[in-house]
């Protein structure tokens, strides 16, 4: 479950964005919560 919802956060920055310094999103982001319980639900 940390897998999927590391990687449901990671996949909220988009690819052209992406730099060393911005891997993550905002910390307060509200697409996090959606994007994460969406991901826990798929992989239940």
């Amino acid at each position: 479950m940390k897998l999927a919802a590391a990687n449901a956060i990671a996949g909220l920055v988009p690819e052209e964005e992406l730099n060393e310094n911005n891997i993550l999103p905002e910390a307060f982001d509200p697409r996090v919560a959606d994007t994460v319980s969406k991901a826990i639900k798929d992989l239940i």
